[in-house]
């Protein structure tokens, strides 16, 4: 039997501690923010403070369920392309995620080191700026997440689910989900997306056309592929390839976690006021500002 990589691993013990876990004790806050105990720790946290990023470490940056499995992919393909060895995680790709003694081995890593986040902008380890590592951001249009990340909580079977997708509606609005705020974790990066080390990417303009997303990618990071290599890579990193994969890739999770990738799907869940309430909110905290016309809200969010 082939060995198990770490990625599938690390999610089958993190789904083992899943499986002991009520919904009501799954978060715990750090600075003011809250993370699933399955995945995150204090002491990792604080271990995270003293992380050596490198200027060629390649930053992934998204909020839960707005695409990190599909860049991961993208990215080790790339490298792939770029490289003759094939590129596999060494570590669980996700930075905040582990033992605090990951960032030792970490140290070991060549470069370029793949490092996704669902950090928000100012609980990034600093030295990610002082190095200048280059930051990838994408976002997805509020109401698909929402409705995604209902769908990983109820339909993985070990990770505790909500009652109804209403509860879980309440507290995705109130911000009470791992990692926190959606429309936090936005009105933070909003007042970044035009710094000069960081791309912004929509999901959904990857969704329309991925081979354009790819070679803007592969370009800010300074990959130089020609259109056939594009082209081949998006191929295997259409969302039914990678569905094809997940098993592969991600062990028993993976068809979980690409689940359809769907842009619209909310309006299958919706309810007519909860799609004004988090209209509301869009406004309350996003309109009119950068990011708030880069989501492009009123092609994805009205019915």
């Amino acid at each position: 039997m082939a060995q198990k990589s770490k990625v599938i691993e690390y999610i089958d013990e993190a789904l083992e501690k899943s499986k002991e876990t009520a919904l009501s004790r799954l978060l715990f806050s750090y600075e003011g923010i809250t993370y699933p105990i399955t995945i995150c720790t204090t002491e990792t946290f604080q271990a995270l403070d003293h992380f050596e990023a490198r200027r060629e470490d390649i930053v992934l940056a998204s909020y839960p369920k707005c695409g990190s499995n599909w860049l991961l992919q993208i990215f080790s393909e790339i490298i792939c392309t770029i490289s003759p060895q094939k590129y596999e995680h060494p570590e669980f790709p996700v930075l905040e995620c582990g033992d605090p003694e990951k960032y030792q081995r970490m140290k070991q890593f060549p470069s370029p080191r793949i490092l996704a986040t669902h950090l928000h902008y100012d609980k990034l380890p600093k030295s990610i700026f002082t190095n200048k590592a280059k930051i990838l951001v994408m976002f997805r249009n509020p109401k698909d997440t929402a409705t995604s990340f209902f769908h990983f909580h109820n339909d993985v079977p070990d990770i505790p689910s909500f009652g109804s997708w209403d509860d879980f509606f309440s507290y995705f609005m109130k911000g009470q989900v791992s990692w926190g705020s959606y429309f936090d974790y936005a009105i933070n990066w909003n007042k970044h997306l035009d710094d000069k080390n960081i791309l912004f990417i929509l999901y959904e303009d990857l969704r329309e056309n991925l081979a354009a997303g790819v070679k803007q990618m592969a370009e800010f990071f300074g990959f130089s592929l020609t259109g056939e290599q594009i082209q081949a890579i998006s191929d295997r990193t259409t969302f039914q390839a990678m569905r094809a994969k997940s098993q592969e890739t991600h062990g028993p999770i993976g068809p979980f976690l690409f689940r359809k990738g769907e842009v619209g799907d909310w309006k299958n869940l919706f309810s007519e006021t909860q799609s004004q309430e988090m209209d509301e909110k869009f406004n309350e905290c996003l309109a009119g500002t950068p990011l708030g016309v880069k989501l492009k809200y009123d092609i994805h969010c009205k019915a």
